[in-house]
């Protein structure tokens, strides 16, 4: 793991893609839990038995920042911070097609798929979920843009862009084979382009919070990791 900061209380990680949170159903080993517990030995008891220090998780697919607590009060703390949106979570995503206006809030209710239990949906009589939404970088058939999660409902990112028509590049649930229905020189863009990200375009980047024990303001970043970035140079060049 790639340990951004760790003290005594918290630890911020910045997860890689395709590594699961917790142990789950399927994934029983090689998490993020696992791999910390190895290293300190223990975590904050909330959440045990499968998510002890948990107080946000990030899906496989996604990489990025996260946070972990090592004690129990710090958990708390967080946790309450959270309900009160007072952790800032940042992230950057490349979506399909042209997203507008530059800048937007998402506010639609979020629940399970009534049709399919291993999706997400904007259902009516969900619980509410909030995403800020700020257009960055314009390309041939893809945008760039930066996120701003408000409350954290499970795939909220992915589901809201999916339902406004503009789902996360390469996102294997939401929006498998998008680009497939793009037809001339921007088909032959989005193809290209899909080929070089190979993943889920969605990172984490930022992330903030105040200490739970020091009341010290923290801010970390976190730079695309590869192929994001390399697609990220390849579309800015292709689309000068």
């Amino acid at each position: 793991l790639d340990i951004v900061y760790e003290d005594e209380h918290l630890v911020v990680v910045d997860k890689p893609h395709g590594m699961v949170v917790h142990p789950a159903p399927g994934h029983p080993d090689g998490t993020v839990v696992n791999a910390l517990l190895g290293r300190y030995g223990d975590l904050s008891p909330i959440g045990l038995p499968r998510r002890p220090g948990i107080v946000h998780r990030l899906d496989r697919d996604t990489s990025g920042l996260m946070i972990v607590a090592r004690r129990e009060e710090a958990h708390q703390a967080l946790s309450a911070a959270l309900a009160r949106r007072e952790v800032g979570r940042g992230y950057l995503a490349a979506v399909w097609g042209r997203f507008e206006p530059e800048r937007s809030t998402i506010d639609r209710p979020i629940a399970r798929h009534p049709n399919d239990r291993k999706r997400m949906a904007v259902v009516e009589d969900g619980r509410r979920a909030v995403t800020h939404v700020r257009w960055l970088e314009r390309w041939p058939a893809a945008d760039l843009l930066a996120i701003r999660l408000e409350t954290g409902r499970t795939h909220q990112i992915r589901v809201h862009l999916a339902d406004t028509g503009h789902p996360v590049v390469g996102d294997p649930v939401y929006g498998p084979g998008w680009e497939r229905g793009m037809t001339g020189a921007g088909g032959q863009w989005a193809a290209r382009f899909a080929r070089r990200v190979g993943r889920l375009f969605l990172h984490a980047a930022r992330l903030s919070f105040v200490h739970p024990a020091t009341g010290e303001e923290l801010t970390f970043t976190s730079e695309l990791p590869e192929p994001l970035a390399g697609a990220l140079a390849w579309a800015r060049d292709s689309a000068s």
